[in-house]
């Protein structure tokens, strides 16, 4: 990770306000945590950000963590023509056809118990994998899988805000 001030960190620190709320939203969709992070701006290294990040991650209430769900499509279904799901779930890209219909029938039992799609921090992550980890996750309480949602944000988060510091 990028310890000092980067071109891509220098460049989103000078962004007006509104571009630097756009830029954040594409990260994540929940409007405390940008809220949070903007008000912080300058940034003076990478790790500072990652660091309110996690912070503000941390402080999202239920409503602030769905409103962070609501910008993330099923796993197994990026949003069309959105390079960035499709970049995070590429690992789906491979899989057999049984396994993303597992995957599917899944995700959406998932929502129905939870209320919110199945949320992994896919990166790097292969079909079976995902299909594993929801499998393990559905039995669990819906606070238990809250507290796993955050940590999960938190990660998307911290790849997706690398993409803006290492930015030319």
């Amino acid at each position: 990770m990028t310890s000092g001030s980067t071109p891509g960190l220098t460049r989103f620190n000078a962004s007006d306000e509104s571009a630097a709320q756009a830029e954040l939203h594409e990260v994540c969709a929940s409007s405390a945590w940008g809220s949070k992070l903007l008000a912080q701006r300058p940034f003076t290294s990478a790790e500072s950000l990652f660091t309110a990040s996690d912070d503000a991650m941390a402080e999202l209430t239920a409503d602030d963590l769905a409103e962070a769900m609501a910008g993330h499509p099923p796993i197994g279904r990026p949003k069309p023509g959105d390079p960035t799901s499709s970049r995070e779930q590429r690992g789906m890209s491979g899989a057999s056809e049984e396994l993303k219909k597992e995957m599917l029938e899944l995700n959406l039992a998932y929502q129905d118990k939870f209320g919110h799609v199945f949320l992994i921090c896919a990166t790097g992550a292969t079909g079976e994998q995902m299909l594993d980890a929801l499998k393990d996750r559905i039995g669990h309480t819906a606070e238990q899988e809250r507290e796993i949602v955050r940590t999960e944000l938190g990660k998307i988060n911290r790849i997706r805000l690398t993409r803006i510091v290492e930015a030319p």
